[in-house]
């Protein structure tokens, strides 16, 4: 097998007071919407669009999962973790993450994300946008419980709506 150049480590967020002492590490949102769709398109144009969502799902879950180590945990419960997310999806202007429910027997959840990174303010389409944001939802969740969660958006800015909203489910 060959050996992977870029397997994710976060040695590849590097230095940025060192690399950018003038810029810093802010950008603008449509600096980083125009690499995730032309990325996107390129995938599409290539693998077709089932697989590019699966390869932008997997990329959210390596993202959310690694995200969550570095930034989220340790925390004691169920609670605090959502909160710290909330606060770090905030702090760094990702998105307003809000729980609106979940199930009785604790195996599936509805959240929101508002003023999304991803799509906030784009053209309405028919169809959802956010699959990276699936992923890294999933990933969140998994880095936190060491569970499988399968997270799917069923509700898009892209769509009409003005949040977009994610169903959580813990899988069997």
């Amino acid at each position: 097998m060959e050996e992977r150049m870029y397997k994710f480590n976060w040695d590849f967020v590097g230095d940025i007071e060192a690399g950018r002492p003038n810029l810093g590490n802010t950008t603008r949102i449509e600096v980083y919407r125009l690499f995730q769709y032309t990325l996107r398109d390129i995938m599409e144009e290539e693998f077709g669009t089932e697989k590019a969502d699966i390869i932008l799902y997997k990329a959210g879950f390596l993202a959310g999962k690694n995200f969550c180590e570095k930034f989220i945990l340790p925390q004691p419960d169920m609670n605090s973790f959502v909160g710290k997310a909330q606060q770090m999806l905030l702090d760094l202007k990702v998105g307003i993450l809000r729980v609106e429910g979940g199930s009785a027997d604790g195996k599936t959840l509805t959240l929101t994300v508002s003023e999304d990174l991803d799509c906030s303010g784009l053209p309405e389409v028919s169809h959802t946008v956010c699959t990276y944001d699936e992923g890294f939802i999933s990933g969140l969740f998994q880095a936190f419980t060491g569970q499988t969660f399968t997270v799917k958006e069923i509700d898009c800015w892209c769509t009409g709506d003005r949040t977009c909203r994610f169903e959580v489910s813990k899988e069997a």
